[in-house]
């Protein structure tokens, strides 16, 4: 205010005030001291339990490995983040997915591009004639079983059944079951069929879903749910092996899961049970296997991991998406088999992709829980929604209906007799191009583990992998390149079996070209030029901070839409 003066205060004068306070209104103070030393202790305890639980579950050693692993991907990132460095960076970035879009995405003479409704409808013999050309532009050649996976084809006879029953359904909706019951009959009696091959109780119960994922991320979030309204666990975290499928990330993301990655058995390529023994604590609400893991197509020792959940009274998921027809048939047609299923009384839910190996058209799978209150823990219900009660099973709210009506046709056309005989198929193939790889191929090549399905990996000692990869990407098969290892593997399919012969002859091929490139590299004593995937992956398993590789991940989707 105007001819106001101030005075200035002092610390000791301020120090004084306070002392001077503190004697006329103890209570109060007191009361603020307490709450400020109960939130510091509480801040520390918290912070110290994490600890305790780093240190019990990795170690001292895994801790410090940990830390140092931190440390360099934050300092790599630092310096990937430098003025200089970034520039030169996103120009590699922006040139390598050029080379993704001209691959991807179709120009040049002859390459209509449709951005806006057309004015006027199409007559149906021009959209047949356009859909004709789409059909038809290159492709991986699936029809020949050169892809590996990604096409579970169970043959023209059923794709006509399949069909029909898209057509009869294909306004449905599971959403509405007064609407559509036909739809509502045929998804329960999915659920009953595959509970029924993984031997489910009888007090089971499931869902359909739109594939392996969705399957991987209901189960998650029924376990969390699980945790949090049977033992108030409000930071969940759950133990899966470092081969599990990425789905088990993408729940840890969606549902704030924390992920512990569990290393394997370097031998038996299993997970390790006495590491994921050690990491278990309060927080712990899922164990996780698979029947078989996706890289290397081994089944993980769920008996021991079941034992482990009992012990501990945690849930045990099994993914079985991979395995789905196949390894529950193992011994029916003929193969040696490994406990996995609900006969382990710790297993507490399976998912299974009905549209692998059980031919079903895609995007249709199966989560089954043991209980129907563990399949309740999964379900959204909002009963305060203006528009009425909305309750729904799984993270989709309308369904096609479709879709179920074609899996239903497919089980019930292939039947348990149908499924034996594509098992005995199929996993033969895969043990004739296994055992052609430890006999022919070796010292050049070696399998990894001991598969009991249909996936084989395999990887060498003497060779960069990633050249035999690019080597075989060139003679037109599509396989699966992995890291930690390097290796590549083949899922054979149906169409594959009548193309093993041929398989086996390409890969030898692959490998004596690799052997020539690098051979000839030596020779001229110039550095080996490296094909797509051995850059890729060579790179990739190189980098500390894997930034880059999600920049390109993130530009490979973006290029997924590009019209």
């Amino acid at each position: 205010m105007p001819g106001s003066s101030r005075v200035p205060i002092s610390l000791r004068d301020l120090t004084s005030m306070k002392a001077d306070a503190r004697k006329r209104n103890p209570r109060i103070f007191f009361n603020l001291d307490l709450v400020r030393n109960l939130v510091f202790a509480w801040f520390v305890l918290r912070h110290f339990r994490r600890a305790v639980r780093q240190i019990r579950g990795r170690g001292i050693l895994g801790t410090l490995h940990s830390l140092y692993l931190s440390f360099l991907r934050l300092s790599y990132g630092a310096f990937l983040s430098l003025p200089g460095v970034r520039g030169k960076v996103q120009a590699q970035v922006d040139a390598a997915l050029k080379q993704i879009e001209d691959k991807l995405v179709p120009k040049g003479p002859g390459v209509n591009r449709y951005l806006t409704l057309p004015k006027n409808g199409w007559a149906e013999e021009a959209i047949k004639e356009e859909l004709g050309k789409l059909s038809e532009l290159k492709h991986a050649s699936w029809e020949k079983g050169q892809v590996s996976g990604a096409v579970y084809h169970g043959g023209d006879e059923l794709l006509d059944l399949q069909s029909e029953a898209y057509r009869k359904f294909a306004v449905s909706n599971p959403l509405h079951p007064d609407v559509f019951p036909g739809v509502r009959k045929m998804e329960a009696e999915i659920v009953a069929m595959v509970g029924a091959m993984f031997n489910a109780p009888a007090n089971a119960g499931g869902i359909t879903t739109s594939g392996g994922t969705e399957s991987i991320l209901i189960a998650c979030l029924s376990a969390r749910n699980k945790g949090y309204r049977e033992r108030g666990v409000t930071e969940p975290e759950m133990i899966i092996p470092i081969t599990a499928h990425a789905a088990f990330h993408k729940a840890g993301h969606y549902f704030g899961i924390k992920v512990h990655e569990v290393a394997i058995d370097p031998l038996t390529l299993k997970v390790n049970t006495r590491a994921v023994a050690r990491l278990i604590n309060f927080n712990t609400i899922l164990l996780v296997g698979s029947a078989p893991n996706f890289p290397h197509g081994i089944i993980d020792d769920i008996a021991a991991l079941s034992r482990l959940a009992l012990r501990h009274n945690i849930p045990l998921h099994v993914d079985c998406c991979l395995g789905s027809f196949l390894v529950p048939f193992l011994d029916r047609a003929g193969f040696p088999t490994t406990p996995f299923d609900f006969r382990l009384k710790g297993v507490t839910s399976i998912s299974c992709d009905t549209h692998k190996y059980g031919f079903a058209p895609k995007g249709n799978s199966v989560v089954v829980f043991r209980t129907k209150k563990l399949r309740q823990y999964g379900y959204f219900i909002s009963a305060t929604w203006t528009g009425g009660v909305y309750a729904s099973p799984s993270l989709a709210g309308s369904r096609a209906g479709s879709l179920i009506a074609g899996t239903w046709a497919s089980l019930m056309k292939l039947g348990e007799d149908g499924y034996v005989s594509s098992c005995r198929e199929i996993i033969g193939a895969a043990k004739i191009i296994e055992g052609h790889i430890r006999e022919k191929f070796h010292p050049d090549l070696y399998v990894l583990g001991e598969p009991l399905l249909s996936v084989v990996a395999f990887s060498s000692k003497t060779l960069d992998i990633y050249d035999v990869a690019d080597e075989m990407s060139s003679l037109g098969w599509h396989l699966n390149a992995l890291q930690d290892p390097p290796a590549i593997h083949i899922a054979v399919v149906k169409p594959t079996v009548k193309h093993v012969d041929n398989f086996v002859r390409d890969l030898g091929k692959a490998v004596e070209a690799a052997k020539k490139k690098e051979a000839d590299a030596k020779k001229e004593g110039k550095k080996r030029p490296k094909g797509q995937a051995a850059a890729l992956y060579g790179v990739a398993g190189s980098l500390p901070d894997k930034r880059i590789v999600d920049a390109m991940a993130a530009g490979f989707i973006d290029t997924l839409y590009k019209a």
